[in-house]
């Protein structure tokens, strides 16, 4: 487990417990300099993801996991702001229908992973199967200890079809998690999201955060790591994704510019020969009939 820009690597290295990770970190940036960060590399991440939509040699799948107001919607809001919006959407995952439940745990997943040129931002995702199913006991031990095997096989097949996937945690402290929800409901802007579900997890703060360690752990690999984010300071938590996002897509920045490149003359070669067509043809009307 390494620490790699200000989001924390977890690469199977080392067992990670949440409680080693301080979730109120800022990395001693204060908040001016770290919006103004954030700008910048939301303008390069812009860049990125316009080369990664006209090469359409890759998809970028960015999954978000953590607890009731850790920041997912205002993490996926502002990775948005910087998107080509014709070209991403957002996927979220809440209790399965009855037709999901119909079928295996990933068939919901599988039909919304991006194709190339495109990106997805899930809002919550397969993980929940292994993390709110175990906590709530809607399946049995043996099924949701079983799918860790089955969530990294798919992972591995989505990665070899050129999907980049990047996932974050976002890791919120227990008192930052009931000031927001408490917030919630004296902002009628956010009346919306006041779900009485979300207070009674609360007492289940504990078999949550088991539930998660698991899963950092037992699905991440040097190759397809996590990311947990310190998520108590919601600038601090969207420019550490933000920086994710462009730490991993810059090493493609060559590759996509010179698909692009091979892309326009390719295509410049098809107008050259459809001119040549148009001039013969105009020089074939510009000449008098045989029988005129």
């Amino acid at each position: 487990m390494k620490k790699r820009g200000y989001a924390h690597t977890i690469d199977g290295a080392r067992k990670a417990r949440l409680g080693r990770f301080d979730p109120a970190a800022t990395a001693g940036i204060d908040k001016q300099a770290g919006l103004a960060q954030l700008e910048k590399l939301g303008q390069e991440f812009s860049e990125l993801e316009n080369l990664l939509t006209y090469a359409r040699q890759h998809a970028l799948l960015v999954v978000l996991q953590g607890r009731d107001a850790s920041g997912k919607d205002g993490a996926i809001r502002k990775v948005m702001e910087y998107s080509n919006i014709q070209n991403a959407h957002v996927a979220p995952f809440k209790v399965p229908t009855e037709i999901e439940r119909a079928h295996d745990f990933l068939w919901r997943v599988h039909k919304v992973v991006p194709e190339r040129g495109h990106i997805a931002l899930f809002n919550r995702s397969h993980y929940e199967d292994v993390i709110a199913a175990r906590v709530h006991g809607t399946v049995s031990d043996r099924v949701w200890k079983a799918r860790y095997a089955h969530i990294n096989a798919f992972e591995r097949l989505l990665a070899d079809g050129n999907v980049i996937i990047l996932k974050f945690c976002l890791h919120v402290s227990f008192e930052e998690q009931v000031a927001r929800l408490v917030a919630r409901e004296k902002d009628p802007r956010t009346a919306w999201k006041l779900n009485p579900q979300d207070w009674r997890e609360l007492p289940l703060s504990d078999q949550f955060d088991a539930a998660y360690e698991d899963a950092l752990n037992k699905c991440s690999s040097p190759d397809l790591p996590w990311y947990l984010v310190p998520a108590d300071k919601k600038w601090f938590r969207n420019l550490a994704i933000m920086q994710r996002l462009v730490l991993t897509l810059r090493p493609y920045r060559k590759e996509w510019l010179a698909r692009l490149k091979e892309m326009g003359h390719d295509v410049l070669k098809e107008i050259r020969a459809l001119h040549a067509q148009a001039n013969e043809l105009q020089t074939r009307r510009g000449k008098p009939a045989k029988n005129a």
